[in-house]
């Protein structure tokens, strides 16, 4: 979850489930935290493989998509989320997390890198969109 500038990131709880197909509690968690937090926005983690391709986590993920929107009420936002999980196993090792404690805090880690990739890229596309505004106005005053 991000501060309220939509600064900084930081992880909320790992919500898990005994069976893969039974959501109905894990959507309840999510809309709970939603609901308690203001949440005006969530990014899920889309599974693409690292060639690109599409496998079958790809449509449980978006199933799931489906079903978390049809529960909060809004839209729910993609991001890619290839390699994240290694690169969170290296955030832990860095911080000299000890490889059997790791598996605890993976899943956070991680949901907060692709948290901040989507964040880094809306604000590109902010900053991009904002320079293009700029060079019209510019061209307008020029004319």
């Amino acid at each position: 979850m991000t501060d309220a500038l939509g600064i900084t990131v930081q992880p909320i709880e790992t919500i898990t489930r005994k069976e893969e197909n039974k959501l109905r509690k894990t959507l309840a968690r999510i809309a709970c935290l939603v609901q308690e937090n203001d949440v005006e926005k969530i990014v899920l983690g889309y599974p693409i493989c690292l060639d690109g391709s599409q496998g079958q986590r790809v449509e449980q993920t978006e199933i799931f998509k489906q079903k978390l929107e049809a529960r909060v009420g809004f839209a729910v936002q993609w991001m890619d989320e290839r390699l994240t999980t290694k690169q969170a196993d290296e955030v832990l090792e860095a911080c000299q997390v000890e490889k059997k404690d790791r598996k605890k805090y993976i899943d956070q880690v991680a949901a907060v890198l692709i948290l901040q990739s989507y964040l880094h890229q809306e604000d590109y596309k902010h900053k991009r969109e904002q320079r293009a505004q700029n060079i019209c106005e510019d061209q307008n005053q020029q004319q």
